[in-house]
C-alpha cells in the first residue's frame, strides 16, 4: 500500500490521502478538498485516481470531489446513510463493507458515528494495519459532535472499535490538532510524562512532514483513550462538582468532550 499524506495548510488544518495499488498505480483520494494538490501529486507520482472516498459530508471534506471527478472520472463513494448530503455520491457503505483499489489493495468500512452520524473510517487489510479516520478521531484526541453527531455515539465508536484495533494500527487523520491536543491531555492528565515528551518533542513541528502514530501510542497520550486514569478522574472532580461517587468510562469520555468543545 503506498500511502501519500496531504497536508492542505489552510484554516482547517485538513489532511487529505491517497492511497494507491503499488501494482496497478490505481489510487483512492480520500476527502480530497485540496483537489489541485490531490491531482498534481497523483500525476506526479503516476497514479490514476479512480475512486473517491468521503468519510462523512461536512464541507471541507466534499468540496474537492467535482473538481477530482471532473478530472478524473472517479466513482464517489461514503456512508450509505449519506446520499442525501454529498452530491455525486455513487456508491454506499456498510459497517464491514470492502473497498477495493487496484488488485492487491482492500480496505474495511467501519460505521463509526459519532461526529456525525454517517461516517466511515477505513482500516486497511495489510500486515501492518493503518485506519483512515476521518473526523472520528486525530492524534491525541477525538472529533466533536457539533456538527450533527452526538457523543454517546462517540464514545462506543472508541470503545467498542477503535480501541480494540490491534496496538501496531497506523492513524492517519483528517485534520492536524495533535499540538493542541496534547496540550489538553496535560491539562486534564498532567502527570501523563508520555504527552510530555512527545509534545516536547514537537517543538516546531511542521504538518508538511506529518508524524504517524500508532494506537499505542494513542493510548498513552490520548485523552479519550485514557478513562481509567486516576489523575484525570481527579481533575474531573475538581471540574465538576455533581460527579456521582463511582463514575463510569462514559460520564468520564463525554465530560472530557464538552471541556474539549471550549479548549
Amino acid at each position: 500500500m503506498l500511502v501519500e499524506q496531504i497536508w492542505t495548510a489552510n484554516d482547517y488544518r485538513n489532511f487529505n490521502y491517497l492511497i494507491a495499488c503499488p501494482e496497478t498505480g490505481e489510487a483512492l483520494a480520500i476527502d480530497p478538498l485540496d483537489s489541485e494538490k490531490c491531482l498534481k501529486i497523483a500525476k506526479a507520482k503516476g497514479w490514476e485516481i479512480t475512486q473517491i472516498l468521503n468519510t462523512h459530508h461536512h464541507h471541507d471534506h466534499i468540496d474537492g470531489n467535482q473538481a477530482v471527478v471532473d478530472a478524473t472520472g472517479a466513482k464517489v463513494i461514503a456512508h450509505a446513510q449519506a446520499n442525501d448530503q454529498i452530491p455525486g455520491m455513487d456508491i454506499g457503505l456498510k459497517a464491514g463493507d470492502i473497498v477495493k483499489v487496484g488488485k492487491s489493495l482492500e480496505l474495511e468500512a467501519l460505521d463509526t458515528p459519532g461526529h456525525t452520524m454517517s461516517h466511515i473510517c477505513l482500516l486497511s487489510q495489510t500486515d501492518i494495519p493503518a485506519l483512515f479516520a476521518g473526523d472520528t478521531m486525530f492524534n491525541a484526541g477525538a472529533g466533536n459532535c457539533k456538527g450533527g453527531g452526538h457523543p454517546d455515539a462517540l464514545f462506543s465508536t472508541f470503545s467498542e472499535q477503535l480501541s480494540r484495533l490491534p496496538d501496531h494500527t497506523l492513524i492517519y487523520p483528517g485534520h492536524d490538532y495533535m499540538v493542541n491536543n496534547l496540550e489538553f491531555t496535560l491539562d486534564r492528565e498532567p502527570d501523563n510524562e508520555k504527552a510530555k515528551a512527545l509534545l516536547s518533542s514537537l517543538e516546531g513541528y511542521d504538518p508538511v512532514q506529518p508524524m504517524v502514530t500508532s494506537l499505542g501510542l494513542e493510548k498513552e497520550v490520548n485523552t479519550f483513550f485514557r478513562l481509567n486514569s486516576e489523575s484525570i478522574i481527579s481533575q474531573l472532580r475538581n471540574k465538576f462538582s455533581d460527579l456521582p461517587n463511582k463514575l463510569d468510562e462514559k460520564t468520564i469520555f463525554i465530560k472530557l468532550r464538552e471541556l474539549r468543545n471550549d479548549w
